[in-house]
């Protein structure tokens, strides 16, 4: 993709990021109906998942490039690509429905295995957060970057318990806590998206979490990247998966 072309994806993904976030913040009760699935009784569903993620489909779709979304999989095209549209149309559904905190809009394009841009809508504090690698990060308009912190004894570190983590495996919690402990503070937001954008903004120095879905982290680690963080990621053991460390700098990143 030319600049050009660039710019006018990142413009379309912004005016449905925020007119999905609209939606939500003047929904009616009846899009926090959900349930919960059989086949992972941590995992929630709830109607706005379903009606956001068909909006944001069909205001994609023109673009004729693939979208992979968490609801409905993914959606090819006749056209011959690199290019996929990644969305989560709600993470953090649980905060949502209960009003417990977090939650966000994600919307990103990545070309082959790499973010080309990524956007974020902040449901609970209204703001829209952009960027990617070649064209910065911002939180609307304002200019947004990684903080300065070089030891882990004075970082933050955001993290979570993925719904599908071996909460019954000994070994891998134990990984889990040898890799944060040694940080000064340890914060749980309930949302990735909004986790790496804490990272971005520079109110956290770290992420960190393994086999979190790709829909999840996608925005955010293209905006991490454009506010001048380092990301690193690789395939997961689940299907859409990833392993995911990312941070301020290179030096605080190898956790």
């Amino acid at each position: 993709m030319d600049s050009k072309e660039i710019q006018s994806a990142l413009n379309l993904a912004k005016d449905l990021a925020k007119n999905a976030g609209l939606t939500l913040l003047e929904a009616d009760l009846d899009l926090r109906k959900h349930h919960f699935e059989p086949e992972n009784i941590k995992e929630v569903k709830s109607l706005a998942d379903e009606v956001l993620d068909q909006t944001i489909i069909m205001g994609l779709k023109p673009t004729k490039i693939p979208i992979l979304t968490e609801e409905s999989g993914l959606i090819l095209n006749q056209s011959d690509t690199d290019l996929l549209w990644i969305v989560d149309p709600l993470d953090g559904t649980f905060n949502f429905i209960k009003g417990l905190g977090s939650c966000a809009i994600s919307i990103a394009l990545w070309e082959k295995d790499q973010p080309v841009f990524g956007v974020i809508y902040d449901i609970q504090g209204k703001s829209i957060y952009w960027g990617g690698d070649k064209i910065g990060a911002f939180s609307g308009d304002k200019r947004i970057r990684v903080s300065n912190t070089y030891k882990k004894h004075e970082a933050s570190i955001c993290t979570g318990f993925p719904a599908r983590m071996e909460m019954d495996s000994d070994t891998a919690i134990l990984d889990y806590w040898k890799q944060i402990k040694t940080f000064s503070k340890i914060r749980m937001f309930g949302s990735a998206a909004i986790s790496l954008v804490n990272v971005a903004k520079g109110s956290a120095d770290v992420y960190m979490e393994k086999n979190i879905m790709i829909w999840d982290v996608a925005a955010g680690l293209a905006i991490v990247e454009g506010a001048g963080g380092s990301c690193v990621y690789k395939k997961g053991t689940i299907p859409y998966s990833l392993d995911v460390r990312a941070a301020n700098n290179d030096s605080i990143l190898n956790l």
